[in-house]
């Protein structure tokens, strides 16, 4: 069974790369258009609050780690999926890195998942 803090991490996580979009809407809309910030004001206070939970039982160094890791990698994937953006050979390397290491440093902590 999943842990709850690591849980809270996965949901920090994925909601990263919700704020930079909405950010990129705000400066992209004509008028920069109000809902847009506000949206990403709400997401980039719920993003570290999930993190915060998860460091109720979870080391702070593991907690962030794997929450700019997957934060990283998730807005890749959105810049990739939403606006075109290029992504090689190398990028999809270094992303693979970047999990392996993520996921290396939990399994080093002992901590069940």
């Amino acid at each position: 069974m999943i842990s709850e803090s690591l849980i809270w991490v996965i949901v920090g996580g994925i909601l990263e790369p919700i704020w930079v979009v909405m950010m990129k809407k705000y400066d992209d809309a004509e008028n920069h258009r109000w809902v847009w910030l506000v949206l990403t004001v709400l997401f980039m206070y719920l993003s570290p609050m999930c993190v915060g939970m998860a460091m109720k039982d979870m080391d702070l160094g593991m907690a962030y780690s794997m929450w700019t890791g997957m934060g990283a990698v998730f807005t890749m994937i959105v810049g990739y999926l939403l606006y075109h953006e290029k992504v090689g050979r190398i990028k999809v390397a270094l992303v693979f890195v970047i999990l392996v290491g993520v996921v290396g440093l939990h399994l080093s902590t002992g901590v069940q998942i």
